[in-house]
């Protein structure tokens, strides 16, 4: 058996540029050495969440109101106000490689012709400031590997504050064993952490607490790819109206979709990945399931910590099999109460438009594209 001690010793003998980019991106030494000890002592690491499972009822999903009702027409002006006030702000995870396209950076992939993933956020922003007065911060989330081009592609217009980049951690992949893992040019391997990374990096980053400070109310968390998550006046209104702290956007669920889903944990609703949830539980009996669209209160957001679980996942480099650990953004709902929308996922309404690989992209176009005119990203 490896002397867990060791860990030291391979971190001492790493690359110097390594070295400087763990320190750059946040690399938790303590932490890591915490997982490696783990596996060097063949102590497994149990994903699964503990407590009594059972499938959420139908009153525990909320839709909103009809449209042209009077409850419709109040959430939507509340949420006018809010946009009008410069009060809701624009996140977007954009740390993705896009490996099934290619290996480029997803964020400048063409999503409709002649508007990359990035255009059509920025054309979000325009479209929000030209019917609402103000222009809503846009924050990117970007990873050590698309950090860079990120900011070469906005340019100036990432001026700090109303366009922000802010980077996610890093850590190193581990063998089965325990040991610093080495790819086949004899070089360790790095990997981001996670997209539960967001709210700390967030924090570390100011924008949200400077955001709250000077009135800021509503932060909306979308994945840069899900050109229907964006920000909607009745759903802004609608989670100010109820008051909690975070609200999570949900879909009808289909056989194919594999992911979070809203699971009761004894007393709480909390958005659960399925691999999360024990063999004694089907998540099929689950049949909404969630697209990663979350709405914070920005006060919680900018002073809000846990003690955040970061889960094992075994994957390959080549033919070699690796161990990392992540931790997911949804892991909040644990946490903080929140309340589940149930939202459209087909026709220019559909707030769900994942997109993984470039057939999906393809056949995703001119449904993307008939969204994108709908909201104004596309004039």
């Amino acid at each position: 058996m490896l002397d867990p001690a060791s860990i030291d010793d391979e971190l001492a003998r790493l690359p110097e540029q390594m070295k400087a980019k763990l320190e750059r991106f946040n690399f938790d030494r303590e932490r890591f050495r915490g997982f490696a000890a783990r596996l060097v002592a063949g102590l497994s690491f149990d994903n699964h969440v503990r407590g009594t499972l059972r499938a959420p009822a139908a009153q525990d999903l909320n839709e909103l109101p009809p449209p042209g009702s009077a409850e419709r027409e109040r959430a939507e002006a509340r949420g006018r106000a809010a946009l009008e006030a410069g009060e809701v702000a624009l996140a977007v995870l954009a740390g993705g490689m896009a490996t099934r396209m290619g290996g480029v950076v997803k964020a400048l992939v063409e999503a409709v012709p002649g508007h990359t993933f990035l255009d059509l956020r920025l054309n979000e922003v325009r479209a929000n400031q030209e019917k609402y007065g103000k222009a809503p911060p846009l924050w990117l989330m970007a990873s050590s590997a698309t950090e860079a081009p990120l900011k070469a592609a906005l340019g100036a217009r990432a001026d700090g504050e109303r366009v922000a980049v802010f980077t996610q951690f890093v850590s190193l992949r581990l063998t089965p064993q325990g040991q610093i893992f080495h790819d086949e040019q004899g070089q360790p391997s790095d990997h981001a952490t996670g997209h539960g990374d967001f709210v700390e990096a967030l924090q570390m980053s100011g924008l949200v607490q400077k955001f709250a400070e000077r009135g800021g109310r509503v932060v909306m968390l979308s994945n840069l790819d899900n050109l229907g998550g964006t920000l909607d006046p009745a759903i802004i209104g609608w989670h100010l109206e109820h008051g909690k702290a975070v609200t999570s956007e949900v879909v009808d669920k289909l056989d194919s979709d594999r992911g979070g889903i809203p699971v009761w944990v004894d007393d709480r609703l909390c958005a659960l990945e399925e691999f999360r949830i024990p063999p004694t539980f089907d998540p099929a009996s689950v049949r909404v399931f969630n697209t990663n669209v979350f709405w914070f209160d920005a006060r919680v957001l900018a002073t809000f910590g846990m003690p955040w679980t970061f889960f094992q996942v075994n994957k390959k480099v080549g033919s070699e099999p690796v161990v990392q650990f992540e931790r997911l953004v949804n892991e909040v709902t644990s946490y903080l109460t929140t309340r589940y929308l149930r939202v459209p996922r087909s026709g220019t309404e559909s707030r769900f438009l994942p997109v993984k690989d470039g057939e999906e992209l393809a056949l995703r176009r001119a449904e993307n594209e008939a969204v994108a005119r709908a909201r104004g990203m596309i004039r």
